[in-house]
């Protein structure tokens, strides 16, 4: 059986604000590993736009270069694959601002419920079976993702749903943010044989 295609799901990959590990509120750096392979995700299975959120005006420059080298300059003929890719990035300020733009570009003009990641696992209220569910009935969806040590607390509590984390078979939980992505995604809407 194959799961369901996902036009009405968004991702945002949040850079403020997020902790450091001492969980002190901070703005991480845009890398561009993180860009090309959410990115790359995003486009596999069907996710409709992929959002980064940095307030920083060097991070939003940077981001830009990225996105034209491989959407319209050189990178573009090179790999048209990363293209179809990268087309996908938005660039957004704050996460406001991002289901502001859903929002606004919904067919149905409607504010998406936002699910949030996060490894600790105190305020879990979604499995990613209970994810797939509610995207079948095909409202917009934002899944947040953070970056450095993860997602400030207030934009958990502020979240209409936090996805059970990804878990290991060892103790140690603390995975790049581009693999928690891609392994969610499959989780979510993977084939299932």
């Amino acid at each position: 059986m194959t799961k369901l295609y996902a036009p009405n799901l968004h991702v945002a990959l949040v850079h403020h604000p997020v902790l450091n590990k001492n969980n002190d509120i901070i703005a991480s750096a845009v890398t561009n590993l993180d860009l090309h392979d959410i990115a790359r995700a995003a486009k596999t299975y069907g996710v409709k736009s992929f959002y980064v959120v940095t307030p920083l005006k060097d991070q939003t420059a940077l981001v830009a270069k990225v996105i034209s080298h491989w959407t319209n300059g050189a990178g573009s003929v090179y790999n048209p694959k990363r293209r179809q890719a990268l087309e996908l990035i938005r660039v957004q300020e704050t996460l406001e601002a991002v289901i502001e733009d859903i929002r606004n570009n919904s067919d149905h003009d409607k504010k998406p419920r936002t699910v949030v990641t996060s490894a600790r696992d105190n305020h879990v209220n979604l499995s990613f079976s209970g994810f797939y569910e509610l995207l079948k009935a095909g409202d917009p969806y934002l899944l947040v993702l953070g970056t450095a040590w993860g997602l400030s607390e207030s934009i958990i509590v502020g979240a209409d749903y936090v996805l059970e984390s990804v878990k290991g078979n060892t103790k140690y939980n603390h995975l790049s943010v581009r693999s928690a992505a891609a392994i969610i995604l499959d989780r979510v809407l993977g084939k299932i044989d």
